[in-house]
């Protein structure tokens, strides 16, 4: 039986990072997957990052993993998102050309010293003594190890839907994974049932471009990876995007079919995602709204592809295409394939330990969509901490294990071990208590030393990244022994306006300019923000909350915090921050609004 130090099950965007992450340490690594050719492959939206999830690629990156280096060599169209707003909230977008984000994630993978990559599917894992030792295959081979990472997807017994029509399949032209649930199910796992959905796929040429409104990308970005050259950047054609929108008509077409669409008629019995729902869903929950934005995002240069972004459904394929030709600019769309929806298993991610380790069998991780979140980023952060911490216990040595005040992705495993999830899980940046000091912009100065520590970060990168940090700490020192510091506090007053007047001003990085100015206009938030959480804490935890009390009432509380404690109905403060997916953010609204009342 051949042995190997780490195997990594299902080579999606959790697995990459993983089997990545485990032969960089140093460790023979096995990825397992269904289809050598479909590795990394973007099953929905061609896109990497957005808001949160740039924040989560950045710390990816920032810690050694692959996404956002792959994202350089595949983007197509650049954008700062929330670009207006402050810097915490900015956050990197990427669409890429769909085939060459895998291309160049499938020749990373083969190119690794290491690694080696197989097709077949698990039918089990192999287990003494509560322990996994390896896996075995649905045609009989079986694989020795000292640590097993599954990141099945959207595979385990997966059902796709498209009106009445239903298949096996945890994608479209790909099997599902038929053997492995029962025997999670057998070595006591719990599992439970969610679904996911994408649209349909336009022919370009159909597609009337001049009715709808172009959305450019930015003409100078910057890369998205810390390891990609600036010059020459982007690698890439760039492509323009456009918006349309759903139109009365649209709407009325999704209602006169709802007796059509399995997602009305119970036959999907898994719950989708808060924040990505099927459009019927939308029309249905916002009946109020006249339209919908749809974004037309090109799959690639040469690809006759394009991906309507918010028209995410499971309607029937005339229905389709009849709600597809009532949008402006197309009325004479072609559709490649139609849009459908999966349901899957996935395992409540409450049954891991906060290394991703699974509590009910050492040596055994999990990552990606089996836990119960949605999006590539959310999925390759997992995998890269389920990898590191997987290599570091076959290693013997102590786990990494991230503070919330550290990292976006340490909020998002936190929430998932702690909290557990009631639907498909997406970050947000209103989730983390410490968002003012998780910015895009620090990643590096936050995480890059540990990814030096693990193995995955050169001694070079990390020596370039202390360099940086420490122009960032010597000019906001500099700047503080002069008057130039009130001047640029002020909301009006950039870095850059202060050369004239500032004789002394030594010669930095144009990245090193812009840390320095977040820095010194974010010191007094932050000062305040941590203050304000440290007097906090867990001192309004035994604060009751009035029996009927109307949180719809609560002003600047979102929809979704309002149905969830709507429906948990907590009896205090310390109850309504335990429940899953209620954001920092919220608890402070709802604790202002007691004190209010009181």
């Amino acid at each position: 039986m051949q042995s190997f130090d780490v195997i990594v099950v299902g080579l999606g965007h959790a697995g990459c990072e993983a089997a990545l992450a485990c032969a960089r340490m140093g460790l023979s690594t096995l990825g397992l997957t269904l289809r050598a050719d479909r590795v990394a492959m973007m099953s929905c939206n061609p896109a990497i990052g957005g808001t949160a999830k740039g924040h989560l690629v950045r710390e990816l990156d920032a810690l050694g993993g692959e996404m956002a280096f792959a994202a350089d060599q595949a983007g197509t169209h650049f954008v700062t998102l929330n670009a207006s707003k402050g810097p915490a909230v900015r956050a990197t977008r990427v669409l890429c050309e769909r085939d060459a984000y895998a291309d160049a994630m499938q020749a990373t993978l083969r190119a690794q010293p290491g690694l080696a990559v197989l097709e077949g599917e698990v039918a089990a894992l192999v287990t003494e003594a509560s322990r996994v030792v390896g896996v075995r295959l649905q045609d009989g081979r079986e694989f020795a190890s000292g640590a097993v990472v599954v990141t099945t997807g959207t595979f385990l017994q997966a059902l796709m839907h498209v009106g009445e029509e239903k298949s096996v399949g945890g994608r479209l032209g790909d099997a599902a994974a038929t053997g492995l649930s029962g025997n999670l199910r057998a070595l006591g796992f719990t599992l439970g049932r969610f679904k996911t959905g994408t649209p349909a796929r336009l022919l370009k040429d159909s597609i009337d471009w001049g009715r709808c409104e172009a959305q450019p990308g930015e003409v100078s970005p910057r890369p998205f990876s810390l390891r990609t050259a600036r010059s020459p950047f982007p690698l890439r054609p760039q492509l323009q995007c456009a918006i349309t929108h759903t139109t009365p008509t649209t709407h009325r077409i999704l209602r006169d079919n709802l007796h059509a669409s399995p997602l009305f008629q119970g036959d999907i019995a898994g719950r989708g995602p808060r924040y990505c729902p099927s459009l019927e869903d939308k029309v249905v929950r916002f009946a109020q709204r006249q339209r919908h934005t749809v974004f037309l995002e090109p799959e690639g240069e040469r690809s006759p592809l394009v991906y309507p972004a918010g028209l995410s459904t499971s309607m029937p394929a005339e229905v389709q295409l009849a709600f597809l030709r009532s949008i402006p600019g197309l009325e004479a769309v072609e559709v490649a394939r139609f849009g459908y929806a999966v349901e899957y298993d996935f395992a409540p991610p409450t049954q891991l330990r906060a290394t991703l380790e699974t509590k009910g069998v050492a040596g055994l991780y999990f990552a990606g969509q089996l836990n119960g979140t949605s999006g590539y980023e959310e999925a390759a952060f997992q995998g890269l901490l389920a990898g590191i911490n997987a290599g570091l216990a076959v290693q013997a040595a102590p786990p990494l294990v991230l503070g919330r005040h550290e990292a976006h992705g340490a909020v998002l495993l936190d929430e998932l071990v702690s909290k557990g999830v009631d639907e498909p899980f997406r970050m947000l940046t209103s989730r983390s208590e410490h968002r003012l000091t998780l910015r895009e912009g620090n990643a590096e100065f936050r995480l890059r030393g540990h990814g030096a520590r693990v193995g995955l970060v050169s001694e070079a990168h990390a020596k370039e990244t202390v360099q940086r940090a420490e122009q960032v700490r010597g000019e906001v020192a500099r700047l503080e022994a002069t008057r130039l510091i009130t001047r640029l506090r002020r909301p009006e007053v950039t870095y850059a306006s202060l050369g004239a007047e500032d004789v002394e001003r030594p010669a930095l990085p144009a990245e090193v300019c812009a840390e320095v100015e977040v820095e010194v206009k974010y010191a007094g938030y932050v000062r305040m923000a941590q203050v304000a959480w440290t007097r906090r804490g867990d001192a309004h935890d035994g604060w009751k909350i009035p029996t009927g009390f109307q949180f719809r009432e609560v002003r600047g509380l979102g929809a979704e915090a309002v149905e969830k404690l709507e429906q948990a109905q907590p009896d205090t403060v310390g109850h309504a921050r335990r429940i899953s997916g209620l954001t920092p953010a919220a608890v402070s609204l709802l604790l202002i609004a007691l004190r209010r009342s009181a």
